[in-house]
């Protein structure tokens, strides 16, 4: 996680204001995992985040409903759902006006573009920078998929049977379709995301956190994949950053069973899914520990990615302290320390930066 490197008087960072994310699409289009995912990312580079998803309200509040709920002609129901996406909107205007957020994320269909004006009028009205997200997909495998991993698996179906929450939920999708209105009023911000990734429209986007918004946009994918992490071995100097000391024996044994274990479970796991595995990769820091831990992947022929930025921070007038050390030495320290461990750094000790962490990361995810 990056260390946040300022904060403004009101608790946001870089100047930017409040934000919200609006997303726009038909069900089953990959909305709310891109919410869900864009939320953690803008957290780790520490700006406050909330989802606020229009289906866990209107599943709180009504509990899960028949199809029959989901017509654009069933005028009650539409009025229903209506209220309750009101007062999701509300919540999240609430939140990032008097509760210290600064990005909050609207995850609901939002089909029309008379619901999308009204959005846009009630946020710019409280001050707050709008942007649609679009998500527009016409594979259907991408789509099928989308419904079998996740959807059926959502509250809405418990206890029904697979085949059966397929067909009610492909039925739900063709009711929104008959209201579908793609974003075509080019005054607003938007996002386009075509089929997954493959093609982005970006349209009238201004701001900083917008922009990271959509770098990270631009590196969202779908593809399975499985991150492993793991220890280097024992070095023969733990306790000393500045040493960059070699492995020690056990750091050697352990560099072996380790690259025999991952090598194992990596071929069961091919061996035990119809798809194609994706092929074993090791990344690790320059540090000398790191590499020689590293040493075993290489003679087994399994490449091998040197990451300068997953190097350990240089911890400064701290390294090659014991924790009473620490306490001796740093007592005013070590009480700011445990009151915010997160931005905390010892004297002349290094921070992390999440420019330099940012393209490894995202690489990785």
């Amino acid at each position: 996680m990056a260390a946040q490197l300022y904060e403004t008087t009101t608790g946001r960072l870089f100047h930017a204001g409040a934000v919200a994310i609006v997303t726009v699409g038909l069900p089953a289009r990959g909305k709310t995992h891109a919410s869900r995912s864009l939320c953690r990312y803008m957290r780790w580079l520490g700006v406050t985040t909330k989802v606020f998803s229009v289906g866990n309200y209107r599943r709180q509040r009504l509990g899960s409903l028949s199809e029959e709920w989901f017509d654009p002609h069933n005028d009650k129901a539409t009025e229903a759902r209506l209220m309750i996406a009101d007062e999701c909107l509300d919540d999240l205007m609430t939140w990032l006006n008097t509760k210290g957020g600064q990005v909050a994320i609207y995850d609901g269909n939002n089909v029309t573009e008379s619901r999308r004006k009204e959005i846009n009028d009630k946020l710019l009205a409280n001050d707050i920078h709008p942007l649609f997200l679009e998500f527009i997909c016409n594979k259907p495998d991408i789509i099928l998929s989308n419904i079998r991993s996740v959807k059926i698996s959502s509250p809405d179906y418990v206890g029904w049977d697979p085949e059966e929450a397929v067909k009610d939920y492909r039925h739900r999708i063709m009711q929104h379709e008959e209201n579908y209105e793609t974003i075509t009023d080019t005054t607003l911000p938007f996002v386009k995301n075509m089929n997954a990734g493959e093609q982005l429209i970006v349209n009238n986007v201004i701001g900083y956190l917008q922009s990271r918004i959509v770098y990270y946009l631009m590196n969202l994918h779908i593809q399975p994949r499985t991150i492993y992490f793991a220890r280097t071995g024992t070095s023969t100097n733990d306790m000393s950053y500045k040493a960059d000391a070699h492995l020690s024996e056990e750091g050697i044994e352990y560099s072996k069973i380790l690259t025999e274990f991952m090598l194992d479970h990596h071929q069961q796991k091919s061996a035990n899914h119809s798809y194609e595995s994706r092929p074993l990769t090791v990344w690790t820091s320059t540090q000398k520990k790191s590499l020689e831990t590293a040493i075993p992947f290489i003679d087994a022929g399994i490449p091998v990615r040197p990451q300068s930025v997953l190097n350990q921070l240089n911890p400064g007038e701290s390294d090659g302290l014991t924790a009473d050390e620490l306490r001796e030495k740093f007592p005013e320290e070590m009480i700011k320390r445990k009151e915010n461990p997160y931005r905390h750094r010892f004297p002349r000790a290094e921070v992390s930066l999440y420019r330099e962490h940012q393209p490894c990361y995202l690489s990785l995810y």
